[in-house]
């Protein structure tokens, strides 16, 4: 077909050519700022998580020297918030439980005291490093994170847990994997089995941490998910 009888052809359906030339340059266009955006908003993920990891090392870095203790493993906070009245921790430097429970089980719905890796969001909460509840159910929940998981802490076993961390770790769950792979690059070595920054591919939402990172190397399919972690 020629030119001219594809311009009278689509003259005849009521469309020049300068106006299909128009609609798929819209269209372009279109598609353009969504993927922009998208880009965006990955950014954005990235820097908020890099955000929330060192967030939350200030705040147990501003906790000890107020306090001389661990949040979570606090021996002596029971005694010193005596309103909010939170359990205390055991004092020997270990924060107890894993970074993704909910424990509830202690007064009121707030952590037991034997579930520190709780104990420690409702002590840095009520010290006021953190936002959130105070007491009761929820004091303790792990805080979400930029891209829907969740941020918690434990602190790693060897040939138990904690991706080969023997140190108090925090960890983020379901990280896309062009989040945390940016993640790593900026803050470590980009090298998800070595390093500061640890990571382990995930088959189901936050799960537990295993004892040594099971990947080599991030790996781009657009559905990969990431447990990331960091010793303090």
């Amino acid at each position: 077909m020629g030119l001219s009888n594809l311009s009278k052809n689509s003259t005849e359906a009521g469309f020049t050519l300068v106006e299909i030339a128009i609609v798929l340059v819209i269209i372009g266009l279109l598609l353009g700022g969504v993927l922009k955006g998208q880009e965006m908003i990955t950014q954005a993920k990235i820097k908020n998580i890099i955000n929330d990891f060192n967030g939350v090392t200030v705040a147990v870095t501003s906790y000890q020297d107020r306090y001389r203790a661990i949040p979570g493993d606090d021996q002596n906070a029971t005694t010193r918030w005596t309103t909010q009245a939170p359990a205390s921790g055991n004092g020997n430097g270990i924060i107890a439980g894993v970074y993704n429970a909910n424990d509830t089980s202690g007064t009121g719905g707030a952590p037991a005291a034997a579930a520190e890796s709780n104990l420690f969001w409702q002590h840095l909460r009520i010290a006021g490093f953190v936002p959130g509840l105070t007491v009761g159910t929820g004091s303790g929940t792990p805080p979400p994170n930029a891209a829907g998981g969740m941020i918690g802490v434990e602190s790693g076993v060897v040939g138990t847990s904690g991706l080969g961390f023997t140190s108090t770790i925090i960890c983020f769950s379901n990280l896309p994997e062009k989040v945390a792979s940016a993640v790593d690059g900026q803050m470590d070595d980009s090298k998800p089995a070595s390093g500061q920054v640890r990571a382990q591919l995930q088959t189901t939402a936050n799960p537990a941490t295993l004892s040594a990172s099971n990947v080599t190397a991030y790996v781009e399919t657009g559905v990969n998910q990431y447990l990331l972690c960091k010793n303090f």
